[in-house]
């Protein structure tokens, strides 16, 4: 990635001035109403975080998403996580299942479970599970998962359903399962197959998916089953794609996964009706506009990006996070047990660090119409992911950033701690899935 371009001295009492004319408080939820009313009637929101594994992200994410699912009729929530995963949190939500938010949460496999197997995350879903338990069942506000990883999980899910609704469908779908069974379930070594021999199961699982999407899934009038058969169909396509794609390098893995993000945010959109407005949590990296990035010049795009250019006459609100220092959740390697990492001081000529210079502790930014010289000047962004080495922080984990082109909002917290996992952690074999940068 290129350098970020430095903040020049002269400039800085501008920058300055700039950051202080912005900032607004942001110490309790009757804060928020500035952000609010920067929403008004938009369909799209957007949360972003500068980490999986920071309280305060979580935590605040969560306050705005209550307010716009009780206050301003959003229809549902959808974040960066597995389909067939959220689609057990979705069930629980509406009441269909009698368990404790944190007994679904633990049923979560696929490292890192700690980004969903949260204190933060249950306490949410909890509050979610009451509000819905208000309105009909018709009117209950969903969770769904946007990722793409879940090769295996959703072609079990298909096969499974279509067993008992649809025999021919189901040769189609054991015909794709069959191909894949040889790879045990391992996603590092059936994309280092398609490497290494010219061939792979793509031909299989886009027949699958070709299928159910021409004859209509067999679902015994429930369209919310029709629809969870043929979005699992999709991610198990795509998640093909994303495999073969991973281990060929550069950028196409990750359009492919963020490409499938926004396209299953359309489709959401689409199944809740024309009313439906959404709220998305992921990280920085995906929901922050590509263009105002280094990420551009790469060739990468990501799902902020692709929102704006698909919906922004409907409205679309981006909202980022950073901080200057404190502690995270994260590992030292992927598929390694989390640990409690300290967060250094920002690096100079970063967004945190001069927000940290300018002596702010939390508050809220919600930018103007008009650029600013700091809203529009291009310095580092820090981004860490689920794998992260604070003592290498200074090599990476940052993104040359327009801060005012990349986000609509922004929050700021000079020191924040570390999120509170619902369990331990046990090592999984070492595969390659880390996304830029850093696995986010």
């Amino acid at each position: 990635m290129n350098g970020a371009r430095g903040v020049a001295t002269d400039r800085r009492s501008t920058l300055t001035a700039d950051v202080l004319e912005t900032a607004l408080p942001l110490e309790d939820p009757g804060h928020l109403d500035p952000l609010i009313e920067r929403i008004g009637q938009a369909r799209f929101v957007l949360i972003g975080e500068a980490s999986h594994g920071t309280h305060e992200y979580y935590a605040w994410r969560a306050e705005l998403t209550r307010r716009l699912l009780a206050e301003q009729g959003f229809a549902f929530v959808a974040v960066e996580g597995d389909w067939p995963d959220c689609a057990r949190l979705d069930r629980w939500v509406r009441g269909e299942d009698g368990r404790s938010a944190g007994d679904v949460l633990r049923t979560f496999e696929r490292w890192p479970t700690w980004m969903w197997a949260n204190r933060e995350v249950e306490a949410f879903l909890t509050w979610l599970r009451g509000c819905n338990a208000e309105h009909p069942p018709g009117e209950r506000a969903g969770f769904h998962g946007l990722d793409v990883y879940s090769l295996w999980q959703s072609l079990r899910t298909v096969m499974d359903h279509l067993e008992v609704h649809d025999g021919e469908a189901a040769a189609t779908a054991r015909r794709a399962w069959s191909c894949l069974e040889p790879y045990e379930e391992d996603p590092q070594q059936y994309a280092l197959a398609t490497r290494v021999v010219p061939s792979s199961c793509e031909d299989e699982v886009v027949d699958l998916l070709q299928r159910l999407l021409r004859n209509d899934v067999p679902a015994d009038g429930d369209d919310a089953v029709r629809f969870d058969v043929e979005q699992n169909a999709v991610v198990a396509a795509n998640a093909e794609r994303y495999y073969r794609a991973m281990v060929r390098g550069g950028q196409n893995s990750w359009n492919v996964r963020d490409v499938h993000m926004a396209d299953t945010l359309d489709r959401l959109i689409e199944h809740y009706g024309p009313d439906a407005k959404a709220v998305v949590w992921e990280h920085n990296t995906h929901i922050g506009d590509a263009r105002a990035t280094d990420m551009a010049a790469a060739g990468m795009v990501n799902v902020g990006q692709l929102v704006r250019e698909r919906h922004l006459d409907e409205g679309v609100v981006l909202i980022g996070a950073g901080s200057y220092q404190g502690s995270v959740i994260a590992a030292p390697g992927w598929g390694e047990p989390f640990e409690e990492m300290p967060v250094p001081p920002a690096r100079p000529a970063s967004h945190e660090h001069l927000l940290h210079e300018v002596g702010l502790e939390q508050h809220l930014f919600v930018f103007p119409d008009h650029p600013t010289a700091w809203l529009d000047a291009w310095l580092d962004h820090r981004a860490i992911g689920v794998v992260y080495r604070p003592q290498l922080e200074r090599a990476g984990n940052y993104v040359p950033t327009a801060l005012g082109r990349r986000y609509d909002a922004f929050w700021y917290f000079d020191r924040t701690r570390a999120l509170r996992p619902l369990m331990p952690e046990e090592p999984q074999p070492e595969d390659e899935l880390e996304t830029y940068p850093f696995g986010t």
